[in-house]
């Protein structure tokens, strides 16, 4: 009787622990919650470092070369050069014409 009750005691206790292992933040569950988080963090990090590099490129190439900080200049502020002549370009052939009416 007595290793019966002992035999009930310890598979209860190995269900609980099994349980536990299982179901709690502590168990495979967290540690899955924990293992996808640090794949977010990696990607984000991938793409951080990929940003860094770019703008460390850009930063070099403003710092070596004129072109590139007139392209700058060019396309961000809208400014022209010296003895250059700004055109505005409507991009519609007809703008000018007038068309007969149809009938």
């Amino acid at each position: 009787m007595l290793m019966r009750i002992a035999a009930v005691g310890l598979i209860v206790v190995l269900a609980l622990l099994q349980l536990r292992l299982w179901v709690s933040d502590d168990g495979f569950r967290g540690v899955a919650q924990l293992r996808g988080q640090v794949a977010a963090q990696r990607d984000q990090n991938r793409e951080l470092a990929d940003r860094n590099r770019r703008l460390e490129a850009e930063v070099a190439d403003l710092r070596q070369g004129f072109s590139a900080l007139e392209e700058r200049a060019r396309s961000d502020l809208g400014l022209i050069g010296p003895n250059e002549t700004f055109f505005i370009y409507s991009g519609r052939p007809d703008a000018g014409t007038t068309q007969a009416p149809a009938k």
